[in-house]
């Protein structure tokens, strides 16, 4: 990934930290995406837009401390409908300024890569102060008035998709979190504590609350390609002799863009899909995983690592001395994990968002 990034907040364009260090110093609502076609159309744009609507309104209404800064209260009040069109317009009228900077085209577009765009919406108290000093009635407020829009905007070379050699490794070491439904930066910071127990050479840690039943991962959503109890053999029949399963939302897991599109995917092409936690205690009948980001979008499993004793082990034992009981796959993507990779990224360019659409 390249070193050229940039934030772009106010109409002003300034030199950005790595994404995770600029997450971490703000509190807001965000979303990630990349560009595809040679930085010519971003991914699933439209799908990020509603998630990042969502993510706002679900934190206004549950948990504002995630959307303001940790000194704000709920005692403001507000219109907590949030139309997506105003956050649209809000955000791609920040997006379009960006673009005709032509930071862009001057330092963002590399040769061979792409552009990797984090959006951040947060909350201003000076200007919801501002508001509380003129006096202004629950009507006079509006949402829109006291949100900014930060871009943090970098070049992005894509992960090579197929490839077998490129697994991702799993590990479980913690509990699901809250306000799982919305996508927030302070998720960036809560997490960390968990990288103390991320076994040598681990891509992803997993999340579970009761150390079987499998959620997510800490920035990815998790499938698996489960054989049927009644059927021996994954590849010698139909496809109603397995199912790809996953967490359901109400679980506790994010609503991710290219989980959606995914579940999209196995509707369109017959493949049995069920919203149902895998279970570590059914490993046995897993032929296959992997794991969705917008970033990444479809990578494969190679391993799977869970504590000996579940989550219980990580309480009382130093992470040097975890034991991990393991599942392994056969190496390099399934046949339906190929299948699925394929018709989203045929997806994600049916629904490319062209950069000159701003």
């Amino acid at each position: 990934m390249s070193n050229c990034r940039f934030l772009y907040h106010n109409g002003v364009v300034l030199e950005a930290p790595p994404v995770t260090t600029f997450l971490e110093s703000l509190t807001g609502a965000y979303t990630t995406t990349r560009t595809i076609n040679s930085a010519t159309s971003f991914l699933f744009w439209e799908r990020h837009m509603k998630r990042l609507s969502s993510s706002i309104r679900i934190l206004l209404n549950s948990k504002p401390k995630l959307l303001f800064s940790s000194g704000s209260s709920s005692r403001f009040l507000i219109d907590h409908s949030v139309p997506e069109s105003s956050i649209n317009d809000l955000v791609n009228g920040s997006m379009s300024k960006a673009l005709k900077s032509g930071v862009v085209k001057e330092r963002g577009r590399i040769y061979g890569e792409e552009l990797a765009v984090t959006v951040l919406v947060t909350g201003n108290m000076e200007k919801l102060n501002r508001l509380d000093d003129e006096n202004c009635d629950q009507e006079e407020r509006k949402v829109l008035d006291f949100l900014d829009v930060w871009l943090h905007i970098g070049g992005y070379s894509p992960y090579p998709l197929g490839v077998r050699e490129n697994s991702a490794s799993l590990a479980l070491v913690g509990h699901g979190r809250d306000v799982a439904a919305a996508k927030y930066s302070d998720w960036v910071r809560l997490r960390k504590p968990l990288e103390k127990f991320r076994p040598h050479a681990t891509t992803e840690l997993l999340l579970s609350n009761d150390g079987d039943h499998l959620l997510e991962g800490c920035i990815t959503n998790f499938f698996v390609v489960c054989r049927r109890k009644s059927s021996d053999n994954l590849y010698g029949g139909s496809l109603s002799e397995f199912e790809v399963q996953t967490a359901p939302i109400t679980d506790g897991v994010l609503p991710g863009v290219i989980r959606e599109v995914v579940i999209d995917v196995c509707l369109s092409k017959g493949i049995p899909y069920r919203e149902r936690a895998p279970s570590w205690s059914e490993r046995e009948l897993w032929e296959e995983a992997f794991i969705t980001s917008s970033l990444r979008i479809l990578q494969h499993v190679g391993t799977i690592k869970v504590p000996f004793g579940s989550l219980k082990a990580l309480a009382c034992t130093k992470p040097e001395e975890i034991q991990w009981e393991e599942k392994r796959f056969e190496e390099g993507p399934g046949m339906i994990t190929e299948l699925i990779q394929r018709a989203t990224m045929e997806r994600g360019i049916e629904e490319g968002f062209p950069l000159n659409n701003f």
